[in-house]
């Protein structure tokens, strides 16, 4: 082992995001001892980074690892999640892990698995499981941390979380200086402890499934007005960036304004996002939350349209078969550009308070089923920074969870209730002119359905109710009658075979 001082946190798996983590820590002046299975990799990248502020030691096995840690030794782990987390936790048991050390996973584990884990290890460790997010960069400058597991252990993470998060300033714009070795400073650190066992992780689950419906809100909203503006990838751009300027500020549409302006490096006279294949990828955790939010009866359907719309996207040699065969209308709508700007920023706006509100109606209903007592306000909060999400949106639901911790919807947030008032006929005109025109918007109209039927006191499910009381003799609440008190009818037998005793 190099060096002879003790390590203040160890980091095993140096692929990009361990890699890059390691080295944000070292930044802040924390000294890190680093694993990886292939000992080549762990030398090459000490060789690589000889003058962190902190120190790099290596370790070439999990024995030495340990040895070179401070007590309680606290050590991240950042391989692929799944079984490989628990062979290496196991491995770190037999190599002398106690009880009192603390191990991190901050890998995108299931926040099921979190569960598992913490019970599955108890009295042999301390576990957390921590949501990072914020990708490659995110990770090397400055992250959002979602911790959630041992309470009593997160005093020993907490000043290295904090140290190494992303910060924002008081009015929740970013802090960014990304120049290794220059942390930055001041402001208020994008990390805070979310809760028990699995908390930490459903929150970073819930993030990247919000930050599907957000990249899938973007991307109809980019499709609208080049199906039905004209628009150039190139006067795109600066719709976009004009955009960031104001409400819709974010580093999605940051983002989005420089790809629009990107040209293909094959052939300059055309734009980068027209030769890109339109079939998305995805990794599991948009899927994980729609799954989840059935299981606890919430209507997080942007969220499923959303992945809905990944799935659809994949079935590319389909769609193009079927573009031949299936014919819609054909795009005849032309509304003047300024005029069809305007109502698809009025739209995506209120799609994307619609979608926000899904998420956080979602970890409502699970720390009731899961036993947690979750901070909405610190939640939104830590994604005002490094996150993928990060958005002065955000700032706007801090402020209402801090008006109203009891706030049962963001819907019925005096702010956001305002702004779906201004924004609601400008979104049904968009949503109705894409119906018209046969161009998909998924998440546009899902987001209008969460809204029609969340602000809707009567709804079709009375007639749904009596179909299922006719069929299959499963009751019904009546309107004049208490809720939770149930009723049947014996209901004609015309149209179907008497049943006999």
């Amino acid at each position: 082992m190099a060096g002879s001082a003790l390590a203040d946190i160890a980091v095993i798996g140096l692929a990009v995001m361990g890699r890059n983590l390691a080295l944000n820590i070292a930044d802040h002046g924390f000294r890190v001892a680093v694993y990886n299975r292939t000992t080549e990799v762990t030398q090459t990248f000490l060789a690589q980074h000889p003058d962190t502020p902190g120190g790099l030691v290596a370790a070439t096995d999990l024995p030495e690892l340990l040895a070179s840690l401070k007590r309680p030794r606290k050590v991240i782990i950042m391989v692929k999640a799944g079984a490989a987390i628990d062979a290496v936790i196991d491995q770190l048991l037999t190599a002398g892990l106690e009880p009192d050390d603390l191990v991190i996973d901050a890998g995108n584990s299931l926040f099921t698995d979190t569960i598992a884990r913490e019970k599955k290890y108890a009295g042999k460790l301390k576990f957390m499981g921590s949501g990072v997010s914020g990708g490659e960069i995110g990770a090397r400058f400055g992250p959002s941390l979602m911790p959630g597991g041992d309470a009593a252990s997160w005093k020993y993470l907490e000043p290295i979380w904090s140290a190494i998060a992303a910060r924002v300033d008081a009015q929740g714009r970013p802090l960014e200086d990304y120049a290794p070795g220059k942390p930055v400073l001041g402001g208020e650190a994008c990390s805070a402890y979310i809760g028990p066992n699995g908390a930490g992780h459903y929150v970073k689950m819930v993030h990247n499934a919000i930050e599907y419906v957000d990249m899938q809100l973007i991307g109809e909203a980019y499709w609208v007005l080049r199906q039905l503006g004209g628009f150039g990838p190139d006067e795109l751009a600066e719709v976009f960036a004009r955009w960031d300027q104001e409400r819709l500020g974010s580093y999605l549409i940051e983002i989005t304004a420089d790809i629009l302006r990107q040209r293909d490096p094959r052939n300059n006279r055309k734009f980068l996002v027209d030769v890109i294949v339109d079939a998305a990828g995805q990794k599991g955790t948009g899927k994980w939350t729609s799954v989840n939010a059935l299981d606890l009866g919430i209507p997080a359907n942007a969220m499923a349209e959303a992945v809905f719309a990944r799935c659809m996207s994949a079935l590319k040699e389909e769609r193009v078969h079927a573009g031949k065969i299936i014919k819609g209308p054909k795009v005849k709508t032309r509304i003047a550009k300024q005029r069809l700007i305007a109502q698809v920023e009025a739209a995506l706006y209120c799609s994307k308070i619609c979608a926000y509100a899904q998420g956080f109606q979602l970890m409502a209903a699970a720390q009731g089923e899961y036993g947690w007592q979750l901070d909405f306000g610190g939640i939104a909060k830590i994604w005002r920074g490094g996150c993928i999400i990060r958005a002065r949106f955000l700032q706007k639901i801090t402020d209402a969870y801090r008006q109203n911790p009891a706030l049962a919807n963001l819907l019925l947030d005096p702010f956001f209730k305002k702004q779906l008032a201004l924004g609601s006929e400008s979104w049904r005109n968009i949503v109705a002119l894409c119906a018209q025109n046969g161009i998909a918007a998924p998440a546009f109209m899902a987001a209008l359905a969460y809204f029609d039927g969340y602000r809707s006191a009567r709804s079709p499910a009375s007639l749904l109710q009596a179909q299922r009381d006719y069929f299959g003799a499963h009751t019904y609440e009546r309107v004049d009658e208490p809720r939770g008190k149930f009723f049947h009818v014996d209901w004609p037998v015309a149209g179907r075979p008497e049943l006999k005793a």
